[in-house]
């Protein structure tokens, strides 16, 4: 059963959850195929998928007992003989993940499943159970790894993870965030490795100004690394309080030729200084390049070429710095601004020379909140190029101005908004009449790559007049029939019935909603019988979320329970 090798040195090596029937804003999952009976019943489980549970129920039992019982502090075996042994790398990791979340996973069966064919390897699971010797076992297990994620693995020391950058050269994607990363780790991936595209060291308490800088240059070697590297996040690190990490960030932007993606709060700052030029104010840390030097390595120059850089995505920017931004960052696809209260087309204008933008997230990030139609000049210029577009925090005055937006975002795939009431209504004003049957064609076109919507309405700092329900309940309805690649769908704290939205949708010709995965309707109003309707249609619903729903009652979840369980439906229902 073991196989043996030469002894080694031991030292080598938010919210409470609701009740679920069974038991994500998500960034849609998209499933591989589609279905044609909705709710879906419940599937034999996939070969794969019931050899991996027989695997991990049998593990402990057979494997494990006999690997704890001899083994388990013994350093003299390269691996252990198994049927794990003959699973494809993917299903070991899926092994990991289903031992971790079944709390069935030990340090002995984690030992077992590091196998030399494994090309991808996330601990993330079982942070408490990823020792140093678990660090040691990789580094000299697993050669081929390409990922490598170790988020959250606090326990692993800074020589185990300088081991593993230097033991596994040829690793493309490395996740450290949350760990004791610190100059000395950081210093040995920027030298050792060189296949990286993407690292994660967010939330790293140790990862200071000056350890960023050793991802970009190798001071032993003098001279630059990470070639590849085209994502690296660095959400959360401490602020340096001298400027000292704006400067190592722009220090990153230069030296690392094909990053795509800096995440961190101050990188509209490093923009903001290699664009002004204001090289000088930095001061320079020993043993590397300055910033002036790695400008003129890239061709430019003031008075001369002007410097650019191949980021393709952007966050955190502030309104008044996009035409910065812009110039330094022709390229962008992806950008998150904040808004201010100033009035005038959301954005500016610079927004509209990015040629390329496809993802664009705006949050209002003033006391007063911006008006949705803003947003409607720049929609109708970006529009039919958008892909995905979340607005945040805007006020809508204008009933129609939703519906006027989507129409000119044809191509979405990912919509998010969230919206609040203007607060100069009149709510005694006169009531209009709600129709039997809403119109469907306020959105003709519709919007044919939609797959994930979602909508908040907030209602805190005001009230939505009746004319708005009715806009907005016509503008669902249209929307929802003209939707057919739609599986994610949230409406959240909605104040107008929403029963007769489905009900026109789910009558309408075509079969709408037939490939809905995902709804949620947490605080809205929707009563029982939209429920048996979603019940009764054709889709591939598998998850409903009713939460706070003031018309849902508890005998009516306890009716759909009952419903799920006799019709033996794969359908997730939430409810409190």
């Amino acid at each position: 059963m073991i196989n043996t090798s030469p002894q080694l040195p031991s030292t080598v090596f938010s919210r409470p959850h609701p009740r679920c029937c069974h038991g994500r804003l998500p960034v849609p999952e998209l499933p591989a195929r589609s279905c044609s009976q909705m709710p879906r019943r419940k599937e034999v489980p996939a070969l794969s998928s019931l050899c991996l549970q027989s695997l991990a129920q049998h593990m402990q039992s057979i494997w494990v007992k006999d690997y704890s019982e001899n083994y388990l502090d013994e350093y003299q075996f390269r691996f252990v003989m198994g049927p794990f042994n003959d699973l494809a790398g993917s299903l070991v990791q899926d092994l990991i993940r289903l031992l971790a979340e079944s709390r069935r996973l030990t340090r002995a069966a984690l030992h077992l499943l590091l196998l030399p064919h494994l090309r991808e390897l996330s601990l993330q699971p079982c942070p408490s159970l990823t020792s140093n010797a678990i660090g040691q076992l990789v580094t000299l297990r697993c050669k081929n790894l390409s990922s490598l994620d170790l988020h959250g693995c606090s326990r692993l020391s800074v020589d185990v993870l300088v081991d593993l950058a230097e033991g596994l050269p040829q690793l493309s994607r490395l996740g450290l965030a949350e760990t004791q990363a610190n100059v000395q780790v950081l210093s040995a991936v920027g030298s050792c490795c060189q296949r990286l595209q993407e690292l994660d060291v967010s939330h790293c308490k140790k990862v200071s100004p000056r350890a960023l800088r050793y991802l970009g240059y190798d001071p032993l070697a003098q001279s630059l690394c990470c070639p590849m590297l085209r994502i690296l996040l660095a959400r959360g690190l401490e602020p340096s309080g001298d400027g000292g990490m704006v400067a190592a960030l722009a220090f990153l932007l230069l030296a690392l030729p094909r990053l795509e993606f800096l995440a961190h709060s101050a990188v509209p700052d490093a923009l903001h200084l290699l664009h002004g030029w204001q090289l000088h104010s930095t001061g320079d840390a020993e043993g590397f390049p300055s910033l002036e030097e790695l400008t003129q390595g890239r061709g430019a120059a003031p008075g001369g070429p002007q410097l650019t850089l191949p980021l393709r995505r952007v966050e955190e920017v502030e309104e008044p710095a996009l035409a910065t931004i812009h110039a330094i960052c022709p390229q962008v696809e992806e950008a998150g601004v904040w808004l201010g209260d100033n009035p005038g087309p959301a954005g500016g204008w610079e927004l509209l020379c990015w040629g390329h933008l496809a993802r664009l997230t705006l949050g209002c990030a003033g006391r007063e909140g911006r008006v949705l139609a803003e947003v409607l000049p720049l929609a109708q210029s970006l529009g039919p190029r958008l892909q995905t577009l979340a607005l945040h925090g805007f006020c809508c005055r204008d009933e129609l101005s939703l519906a006027a937006l989507l129409a000119s975002c044809p191509n979405l795939q990912a919509f998010s908004t969230e919206l609040h009431p203007p607060t100069d209504t009149d709510p005694d004003g006169e009531i209009p009449d709600e129709p039997s049957r809403w119109d469907t064609n306020l959105l003709p076109r519709g919007l044919p790559q939609l797959q994930s919507f979602s909508l908040t309405l907030v209602s805190t700092t005001g009230t939505f007049l009746a004319r708005h329900g009715l806009a907005l309940r016509a503008t669902l309805a249209s929307l929802l029939c003209h939707a057919p690649r739609l599986r994610t769908l949230r409406l959240l704290s909605v104040p107008f019935p929403l029963d007769s939205v489905f009900e026109t949708v789910l009558a309408a010709p075509g079969s709408p909603l037939l490939e809905l995965q995902e709804l949620s309707l947490a605080e809205s109003w929707v009563s029982s019988r939209t429920v048996w309707l979603l019940l009764a249609s054709d889709s591939c619903l598998r998850r409903l979320d009713l939460s706070h729903c003031r018309d849902i009652h508890r005998r009516d979840y306890d009716s759909f329970l009952q419903a799920v369980r006799k019709q033996r439906l794969d359908l997730d229902i939430t409810w409190e």
